[in-house]
């Protein structure tokens, strides 16, 4: 059972920065990919983040440039940079775990979407920038 634990959202203002931390249990990192999305309320559900198995990312036109995927495999963690943020990234986000061994990256962005019952994700942090 794959478990993923997030830490690390909080309050900023806008053109701040935070990072989020995802620690991922009982998973192997070959066999998934891994992302990130969010959800503010009343607003849909946007996957913006992903990295696959070989560390290739893909991202949503509206964090492009100024959010960072990566991940530690040796720790078993995934990480989100967010630079230059702003009021309308006000959400709570996830990580999330994409089964699929050889899936790319821009797959896995595609699959987070408009899959929401596919993959394990956690419990979710919030991130609120304020203008």
């Amino acid at each position: 059972q794959v478990q993923l634990v997030e830490s690390g959202g909080g309050s900023v203002q806008a053109g701040g920065s935070l990072r989020l931390s995802c620690a991922a249990f009982g998973y192997t990192h070959r066999t998934y990919c891994m992302g990130w999305f969010r959800q503010a309320p009343g607003k849909a559900r946007e996957a913006f983040a992903t990295i696959d198995s070989g560390g290739s990312t893909s991202y949503a036109d509206s964090v492009k440039g100024r959010f960072t995927i990566s991940k530690d495999n040796a720790k078993n963690t995934l990480y989100l940079q967010m630079d230059s943020l702003k009021p309308e990234d006000t959400a709570m986000y996830y990580c999330a775990a994409i089964p699929g061994e050889g899936m790319t990256a821009i797959q896995a962005l595609g699959t987070l979407h408009y899959r929401p019952d596919f993959g394990y994700w956690g419990q979710g942090t919030q991130v609120t920038v304020s203008s």
